[in-house]
């Protein structure tokens, strides 16, 4: 599922089992016009349970915590609630790359990442938008696609995918600009729409190809060609 655009205040639940570090990210978060920190989560069920009571626009979510880790909650949450995860992780790990965007996570950030780009990542997720590492993104589209290519060579020997069918042209078109990496705002320019008929035209190719994330939707427009 995807949250709609906020109109008020982003509101952010940290997921991380070091207090120290959720007590840096709300320090930096309060700072932030238009954010608000309205919760904290030391483990990945607490964080579920913060996620499905609070329903918060994005979590700030560790990839590593004990008990349920960060990629387990981040496939609940994302399956039982409107809330966007935003993976924030010192393991750039193919295994977690991959586990987090099969998991559904909208974005993927390393913990050296600046203040500024955190934040800024934030309100992207928040909006709509996916966010990758630069660091990581080229091995997170090999990662991705190589695996995701195996698995379908052992189904099928095209590059299918159930639901791809029922797109409507408008709607392969947004899919191959999320192929090429292209916000919202870039879509509708490029397609002369507005940004809630792109996010219309992404919640639609999301539900018909049963997907979780635009990032998943996005390797695999990159995988069939779609994006060239």
């Amino acid at each position: 599922m995807s949250a709609p655009e906020p109109q008020g205040p982003i509101t952010v639940l940290l997921a991380d089992d070091h207090p120290s570090v959720r007590a840096g990210l709300r320090l930096l978060l309060d700072t932030a016009d238009g954010i608000e920190v309205i919760g904290e989560a030391a483990d990945g069920s607490a964080a579920v349970q913060q996620a499905r009571a609070l329903a918060p626009h994005v979590v700030l979510m560790d990839a590593r915590m004990p008990g349920t880790d960060g990629i387990a909650a981040t496939a609940q949450i994302t399956a039982e609630t409107d809330t966007d995860v935003l993976m924030l992780t010192t393991f750039d790990l193919d295994d977690v790359v991959f586990g987090a965007l099969q998991a559904g996570a909208a974005g993927f950030l390393l913990k050296s990442v600046e203040p500024a780009g955190l934040i800024t990542a934030i309100r992207q997720v928040a909006a709509g938008d996916g966010v990758v590492a630069p660091e990581v993104t080229r091995r997170v589209l090999a990662a991705f696609v190589g695996r995701a290519t195996a698995e379908l060579a052992e189904v099928t020997p095209q590059p299918e995918h159930p639901g791809v069918e029922r797109l409507t042209p408008r709607e392969l078109e947004t899919l191959a600009a999320l192929g090429r990496g292209l916000a919202n705002a870039h879509i509708a320019r490029e397609l002369v729409i507005t940004e809630a008929t792109v996010k219309s035209h992404v919640s639609s190719v999301l539900a018909k190809m049963h997907m979780t994330s635009r990032m998943q939707a996005a390797v695999f427009a990159r995988e069939v060609g779609l994006s060239r």
